[in-house]
């Protein structure tokens, strides 16, 4: 083996399969892009696979789907002149060779057939230029007309061509080189950096879709604040999430501040980021106190106050999800939950607190009560020990009551013992504002504690209520 060949990389059994179509084919074909760039960082090996070929994309996929045993389904796009086809629990796709750009004020590329030279300059940084032969006369022949491999072993992010042409023929590419920094860990190059930020506004032609895609990927690494620093420094920020940066900067009046709350929020998420990787938390700690700008004041008795950030946030946070076609479903629901009773907590550890107060936070909480613990010991971000212990100490205290409460009343996932179906044939009467209030007052006297959590208690309770209603058994 030379030493510009690197067949070792292609021992999976989908290649034999490739070499032989293209060899068929006649068509001179590359593994290109992530998995070879994941090869050589001996980074886990990717479950999709780009193929180009000089040639018919399409045409190759179905000679290789032909060749394979079970006959995979090739699924064509023909709008973007390429296939791709499930095999050994990889998803390949094929594409031919091409040239490809983005008008001035255009969200979709012109695409034309080209070279592999032409397929290589297109691509966004040298990483993911590498090509390996799959032809079987040079087999396993890397590709790498931009020193890709020494760019790896620099750990660094670096544009084909000129940066400004890069960015601006797929401005996408200004997130993921974000993104790959973030992930790899690599720095990217300063020229690279600069034309980023000259060219942020280009990022307004890009579909909200394809940019959350980058954004999820970013909160998903090990400290996602690297990425989100970058994304602030070269001015991208503020074009995807003005509701975050608008959380920048302290005011002072009066000799009083507040702390920063756009830095304290990456702090924030980096905390939650070491207990989980559920993407949905890692929202929740970014968008935990972004209600914190429209609801500043200050006020001469106080200081700076934020009242009722917390409704305020989660109202924005739907606002936040609609406007950037993010899920609006249960995802959305919980990040938006965990922002509303992320001040809850705390609460509870006061002594005057009642017990009803918790029964409240665990109903309110209900299943989710864990990813809000999570999220509020991952909003203590001060660098004082004593302070730091004295919060963590606090919410144990928390966590000991609403168990203590919760042995006693069971109250999560709460259902009034006596249903509203059973009022109504209790009393002989059908669906009316009568049943509303007797199943509310008796959920009411539960959770303030004037009754147990019990049926036969709820049952004399809906009898004396029913009574003032002028109510009556049936005979």
């Amino acid at each position: 083996m030379s030493d510009n060949n690197y067949s070792n990389a292609l021992e999976h059994e989908i290649f034999n399969y490739i070499t032989k179509a293209a060899d068929h084919l006649k068509v001179d074909t590359y593994v290109i892009g992530g998995f070879v760039r994941d090869f050589f960082l001996k980074r886990q090996n990717k479950m999709d696979i780009d193929i180009v070929c000089v040639g018919d994309g399409i045409a190759l996929a179905k000679e290789v789907a032909s060749l394979l045993p079970n006959k995979p389904k090739v699924q064509v796009f023909k709008t973007f002149g390429t296939a791709m086809l499930k095999a050994f629990d990889l998803e390949i796709e094929f594409v031919g060779a091409r040239k490809e750009s983005y008008s001035e004020d255009s969200r979709k590329p012109s695409v034309e057939k080209g070279s592999l030279s032409d397929d290589q300059n297109r691509r966004d940084f040298t990483i993911n230029a590498l090509a390996l032969q799959l032809n079987s006369e040079k087999f396993g022949e890397l590709l790498d007309p931009f020193d890709g491999l020494e760019h790896l072993k620099q750990q660094l992010i670096i544009t084909p061509l000129d940066p400004d042409e890069t960015y601006s023929d797929d401005p996408l590419r200004m997130l993921r080189a974000i993104r790959f920094s973030a992930q790899l860990n690599f720095f990217i190059d300063p020229k690279s950096l600069e034309s980023i930020e000259k060219n942020a506004e280009r990022l307004k032609i890009i579909s909200n879709e394809r940019i959350v895609t980058e954004i999820n990927k970013i909160l998903l690494t090990e400290k996602p604040s690297t990425g989100f620093k970058l994304l602030h420094k070269t001015k991208l920020l503020p074009l995807i999430l003005p509701e975050l940066t608008a959380l920048e900067g302290i005011d002072e009046k009066d000799g009083q501040k507040h702390k920063d709350n756009f830095w304290h929020t990456l702090e924030v998420v980096d905390n939650i980021s070491q207990e989980t990787n559920n993407l949905w938390l890692r929202w929740a700690a970014l968008l935990h106190d972004i209600g914190k700008a429209p609801t500043k004041r200050f006020s001469k008795r106080v200081g700076w106050t934020f009242h009722g950030h917390e409704f305020v946030g989660s109202k924005m946070v739907y606002k936040l999800f609609k406007r950037l076609k993010m899920p609006l479903n249960d995802k959305m629901k919980l990040v938006q939950k965990l922002v509303l009773l992320s001040s809850r907590p705390i609460a509870i550890v006061d002594d005057n607190v009642t017990d009803s107060a918790v029964r409240r936070l665990i109903l309110d909480a209900g299943d989710y009560f864990e990813d809000l613990m999570m999220l509020c010991e991952a909003d203590i971000t001060t660098k004082n020990p004593k302070r730091y212990k004295k919060y963590h100490n606090n919410f144990k205290i928390v966590r000991q009551r609403v168990r203590d409460v919760e042995e006693r009343d069971h109250i999560r996932n709460f259902q009034p013992p006596i249903s509203g179906q059973e009022i109504m044939t209790i009393f002989d009467i059908k669906p009316c504002r009568e049943v509303g209030i007797i199943k509310d007052t008796i959920k009411e006297a539960i959770l303030e504690g004037d009754i147990p959590n019990e049926y036969d208690a709820a049952y004399q309770f809906m009898l004396n209520k029913a009574q003032e209603l002028g109510l009556k058994q049936k005979a």
